[in-house]
């Protein structure tokens, strides 16, 4: 059997150190990862093996040659371009068209039993066999549930935490028939997980998944190469080390010398002909390559060296990783997490801080501070998005620097000399943030709309009106603290997951287009926006029998933005309205959940005195929506979608109505009373703005004040709602409390468990495995239905290391019943 390694990808997230290196060639213990690899291959007979490589493919090439070294016999297929995983094993088809053969990543440290495997792959009859493994946080990997006989039900690529239903997870290592490659399309980008797999599974071809016990780690991120050394240097990973162990965990390679007044706390690796001279301290997990020089006095401790590096006197390394041939002079100190890059020249008594990158052939000056990354810098976290965009404190998470830069890489996704429209909400810091990014965009060969101040779904609907995309950027919802930059696509709505990723890697290569001096972006400021809105909303939304009617209604603006297109609005529509809060308050741009509380309880007493038919409160950004009824009595924002859902299917007698899987299931009881059926979504807004695209959708939320009116737009949107409302009460002629005494109570019981990162997979696969023959929904997170129709939902945080719990059954004590009996079993697993 031959293998395949895949040795092609660019390894962008490890970047500096891939910034001139090809990541399968990155050292773990002074070997290349690739050469693990290749030696595992070797010692289960697999030493016939093709190489697929494209980028910086002739280094790969020249290191390892034609195998000789190895014992073993090397042929490469190289990609013109990126093919993705089955593509480019499709390219080297030629070489593996006549037996079965493995695939195998030429950047993952592994010592799997891979003659198991394929003995597995063979007694099954298996098309295709997929090895697994489990591991504590899935998200960067294909997760996938097998039977009992090991067949595959289900896989998922790269999942949010919403998707997490298990942690055992592709590993990328294949056993295949040749059949698989009538599945492959040649000369095009294809993967197996996410193109052709699904296919096999829908022809039922058979799929099994192999659970291999050992060690493996994806060394795709600066900590999971760390940890690979450190693992290594523990024994965790059976493979071989070059050298000799003159102590307990303590690896000494040929030619090197140490002075007997080094002090040398294992495990630790010193490279071939290193050079390690007196009062020197080398602390556990650090790894010295080859041709290192360590002065006396140094200090270093998890630190990983790469080759012909000199380290000076008195310098302090903690936690770093050093380019091969960078000179790190006396007494500098490099901090954990930070990264130097090939070729680079550290200045004595200079600092680098935690989690700075200095790419290769940089000069940090002699006592220099650094404390962001140079020329090309990261954030140093692993995603840039959250629920809400990009968020952050003001000024200490997300500053003008971070804005700029931002916006400099939103502008190199799009093309030269696109239109993005810019907005805020009223608070100095959002006004601030967005001057600066203004001018990053216009630099970028960017024009900018700017629309200033505006309530959310006025930018978005001014954004969808020509533009290829916008940014909002707002005080986070109840954090006055905290900011969110919003981006949106060229229809208003948030940007996709694709579209999101695309946006981190940019950032994260902090490889930016400039705009040459002709080519600088206009700026403008367009006029009649809320006229323009209002007319597209009162065009849109029916508004027949509102004047009629004679509604008298109470209107809170919260003080926000929300207030600006009120008048314009209201003038419109012939309802008497009283409005309160209508002024902008710059020192109030969010409300905590008490102040809501507090507005809506003066709302409902207004209402009820002025004995008006009800009330509506926006939050400061116009997005959201909440009700009072004609007694002054709050309608909860889970109710109160319930009313909005009747008075929607009663009078549209069909189309779809997108719901998110949290919501209770009498709102399916309402909509198909009146004839119309829910589509059931995941609790991201980006999923219900999707199926609210769609021609039957007539109705759209999320039970937090979040209303989507699919003939006008399809993202939330306040007085879109409010209009949508205005005109179905006055055609039913029934008062909201009416309305809300007609639907049946719903009994949903929620709780918040804390949940370490690490557990997060085991604690979803024990929810799965918990279930047994129970029906299991998927859509997001994993919702157990009881044979009686309870249910529960366990769906982990995507942002915090919690995991949150829904539970519904026909009356409060069965509903807190199954919520205390599924809280035991997360809480277990998460123990």
């Amino acid at each position: 059997m031959k293998a395949v390694v895949m040795a092609g990808g660019e390894g962008t997230r490890l970047r500096p150190m891939t910034a001139s290196m090809p990541k399968p060639l990155l050292p773990v213990v002074n070997r290349p990862i690739m050469e693990h690899v290749l030696r595992l291959l070797k010692r289960h007979g697999l030493n016939e093996t093709v190489v697929t490589v494209q980028f910086l493919a002739s280094l790969v090439k020249n290191y390892f040659g034609d195998g000789e070294e190895l014992g073993m016999e090397l042929t490469y297929a190289n990609e013109e371009k990126p093919l993705g995983t089955a593509g480019s094993v499709k390219n080297a088809e030629e070489a593996l068209k006549d037996d079965s053969f493995l695939v195998i990543s030429g950047d993952a440290l592994t010592d799997f039993d891979l003659t198991d495997l394929i003995n597995f792959h063979r007694e099954q009859g298996a098309l295709v066999t997929v090895c697994l493994t489990r591991v504590p946080n899935p998200l960067e990997f294909g997760i996938t549930i097998v039977d009992d006989d090991g067949r595959v039900e289900r896989f998922l690529e790269k999942p949010t935490w919403g998707q997490v239903f298990s942690d055992t997870v592709n590993t990328g290592i294949y056993v295949m028939e040749p059949e698989v490659f009538d599945y492959v399309d040649p000369d095009v980008p294809v993967d197996w997980s996410g193109d052709v797999f699904p296919q096999l599974m829908k022809e039922g071809k058979p799929i099994y998944g192999y659970i291999a016990e050992g060690y493996w780690e994806d060394v795709g991120t600066h900590e999971s190469y760390v940890k690979a050394q450190a693992d290594m240097l523990e024994g965790k990973v059976d493979a071989e080390i070059d050298g000799f162990e003159i102590s307990p965990g303590v690896w000494v390679a040929e030619g090197a010398e140490v002075h007997p007044d080094a002090v040398l706390r294992g495990p630790l690796y010193i490279g071939d002909y290193a050079k390690v001279e007196a009062d020197t301290e080398i602390r556990e997990h650090s790894v010295i390559g080859s041709n290192v020089v360590v002065k006396s006095g140094a200090f270093l401790h998890r630190t990983v060296v790469h080759d012909n590096v000199y380290i000076g006197q008195q310098c302090n390394l903690r936690g770093a990783v050093i380019g091969k041939n960078t000179d790190v002079m006396r007494a500098s100190r490099i901090e954990d997490g930070a990264v130097i890059g090939d070729e680079c020249f550290i200045g004595e008594e200079s600092i680098v801080q935690g989690n700075v990158r200095v790419y290769p052939f940089k000069t940090i000056e002699a006592g220099a501070f650094v404390n962001t990354s140079v020329i090309w810098e990261s954030r140093g976290q692993a995603h840039l998005f959250g629920a809400r965009g990009v968020s952050g404190i003001l000024n200490v998470e997300i500053t003008p620097e971070l804005a700029v830069r931002l916006a400099g890489a939103y502008a190199t996704t799009l093309k030269k000399g696109s239109t993005v429209t810019t907005a805020r909400d009223h608070s100095r810091g959002a006004r601030a943030l967005k001057r600066a990014m203004i001018s990053a965009l216009q630099t970028s060969a960017i024009d900018v709309r700017d629309l200033e101040n505006v309530p959310l779904p006025v930018a978005r609907q001014q954004t969808a009106r020509g533009s290829a995309g916008g940014i909002m950027i707002r005080t986070s919802p109840g954090v006055p603290d905290s900011v969110d930059i919003m981006f949106f696509d060229e229809r208003g709505g948030d940007l996709s997951q694709a579209s999101q990723r695309k946006l981190d890697r940019v950032y994260a290569r902090q490889e930016y287009r400039r705009a040459f001096p002709g080519e600088i972006g206009d700026l403008r400021f367009p006029s009649s926006v809320y006229d323009s809105y209002t007319g597209s909303v009162l065009r849109a939304v029916d508004t027949t029998g509102v004047e009629e009617a004679g509604l008298k209604v109470v209107v809170d603006a919260s003080n926000g933005s929300a207030g600006l297109v009120l008048p314009s609005l209201l003038g419109r529509l012939g309802v008497d309205s009283l409005t309160i809060n209508p002024g902008l308050d710059e020192s109030r741009p969010t409300e905590t959940s008490e102040s809501r509380r507090s507005g809506m309880v003066r709302l409902g007493e207004i209402v009820a005195s002025a004995r008006a038919d009800f009330g509506v409160r926006f939050d400061p950004v116009g997005e959201r929506l909440s009700l009072v009824d004609e007694h002054g009595r709050i309608v909860e924002d889970d109710r109160a979608l319930l009313v909005m859902l009747d008075l929607v299917a009663a009078e549209r007698r069909s189309g779809r109505v997108a719901l998110p899987v949290t919501t209770t299931r009498i709102a399916e009881q309402v909509a198909a009373y009146h004839g119309t059926q829910v589509e059931w979504t995941t609790t991201s807004p980006d999923d219900l703005t999707r199926v609210s695209r769609d021609d039957a959708a007539v109705f759209g939320g999320d039970g937090r004040g979040g209303y989507i009116v699919p003939e006008f737009s399809s993202v939330f949107d306040g007085a879109a709602a409010f209009v949508r409302l205005i005109g179905l009460v006055a055609r039913t002629q029934l008062t909201l409390s009416q309305i809300d005494s007609r639907i049946p109570r719903a009994h949903v019981r929620r709780r918040d468990l804390a949940t370490p990162w690490a557990v997060k997979g085991l604690v979803m696969r024990t929810v799965v495995e918990a279930a047994g023959d129970r029906s299991v929904d998927t859509t997001d997170g994993v919702r157990v239905v009881e044979s009686d129709g309870r249910w529960v939902m366990v769906l982990p945080d995507p942002a915090e290391a919690v995991t949150h719990l829904w539970a519904e059954g026909p009356d409060e004590a069965s509903a807190q019943a199954l919520l205390d009996e599924w809280a035991e079993v997360v809480d277990s697993a998460g123990r």
